[in-house]
């Protein structure tokens, strides 16, 4: 479970993490209340489950509480990569002397946990792994021993940061066991021109696992295509690219995100509708991606075993016309084969929808996608 950034300090909070001082507003009225409280230029922060708020322009500086109310006011609402605004962030605007990366997560392929930290932060940390892989220190953490004084001095030497850090860094580790995290991650971690180190940002993904142990509050509900496709029992994420996929079964859909990315485009999300799907989950998923204002164009690659290909064609059917001209902004690509291929086709061909186009195999689909993504 992403949190969002507040709630992410909320807990470094409880750990003796410092942040800059805040609270969260849903209204531009809200907001200006906020900031007058603080009495200090603010930033007003767009409260999202999403990376790239700032290049978005959801993130801004305001000298004031009047300033506070016009710039919740155009934060509120808009919509970043699929996710919507509905709360906004205003603290403290905190002036970094330096700024450093430091996270924690699980590495699925050792079987362990990784600290990584750095001494350039407030970019993509794989930005700074490429163009100065000697900044990012990367080190495997031992379970059993975990994070203690000693280890994280280890780590800000290495990575370069301060020895002020050290203690940061050791609470940073303190959140990731306690709360049962998968992920901390600080970026900015700054030191003020008086010494403090200051968590400016911060993302926090908890094991759902584990939330029986806890009294972790729950992320308000939002209009985000993640949420709304989770409340529709989608297996959904959301990407950075322009071809929207859809799939039935996990390994299918990951070998359609390798065809397409091997096609010259990068795909917007990874959708499985499962492998008994219903004409109904076929045009719930549909519905989900069009609705993704970076989709360029969609795939839809169903090999029918349990999931008949009849079903998914009706659902393709049915949520264009659901979707009515909205159905029409960006064309469909259709791969079915298996278990009612042909009823499948049929059913799409006599529907002659204008934004449908059916390819009869993977790697076709994938470059037809791609092209069409490409010249949209």
């Amino acid at each position: 479970m992403d949190l969002y950034e507040h709630q992410a300090k909320e807990l470094f909070q409880r750990h003796g993490i410092e942040v800059p001082a805040g609270g969260v507003a849903t209204t531009p009225s809200e907001a200006r209340e906020i900031a007058a409280r603080l009495g200090a230029p603010v930033v007003v922060k767009a409260q999202v489950r999403i990376g790239g708020r700032g290049k978005a322009g959801g993130i801004r500086a305001a000298p004031g509480p009047a300033a506070a109310e016009q710039e919740a006011g155009r934060v509120l609402g808009m919509d970043i990569r699929g996710h919507r605004a509905h709360a906004v962030l205003v603290e403290a605007a905190t002036a970094p002397a330096a700024e450093y990366y430091a996270a924690y997560l699980v590495d699925r392929a050792e079987g362990a946990f990784l600290a990584i930290v750095s001494r350039h932060g407030g970019m993509d940390i794989e930005e700074v792994a490429a163009t100065s892989p000697d900044a990012v220190a990367r080190v495997p953490v031992d379970p059993l021993t975990g994070v203690d004084a000693a280890t994280a001095r280890l780590l800000a030497e290495r990575a370069g940061l301060p020895e002020e850090a050290a203690g940061t860094l050791e609470r940073l580790w303190r959140v990731m066991v306690e709360e049962d995290a998968l992920l901390v991650e600080v970026n900015p971690l700054i030191r003020t021109a008086e010494g403090r180190i200051v968590a400016l940002d911060g993302k926090v993904t908890l094991d759902g696992n584990a939330a029986f142990r806890h009294d972790h509050p729950a992320p308000p509900p939002s209009a985000g295509l993640e949420d709304r496709a989770r409340a529709k029992g989608l297996n959904y994420v959301k990407l950075d690219g322009r071809v929207g996929v859809v799939g039935n079964g996990a390994g299918l859909v990951m070998s359609t995100l390798d065809v397409v990315a091997g096609a010259g485009a990068a795909p917007a999300n990874f959708l499985d509708i499962g492998g008994g799907a219903s004409a109904q989950v076929m045009a719930d998923g549909l519905e989900i991606i069009l609705s993704d204002p970076d989709v360029r164009s969609v795939l839809v690659n169903v090999f029918g075993g349990i999931t008949s290909c009849d079903a998914v064609a009706t659902g393709i059917v049915s949520a264009l016309d659901l979707l009515g001209e909205r159905g029409l902004a960006r064309p469909i690509v259709v791969r079915l084969d298996g278990n009612n291929a042909e009823a499948g086709r049929r059913i799409l061909g006599e529907a002659a929808h204008p934004a449908v186009r059916q390819v009869p195999t993977m790697d076709g689909a994938a470059e037809l996608a791609a092209g069409l993504a490409a010249g949209a």
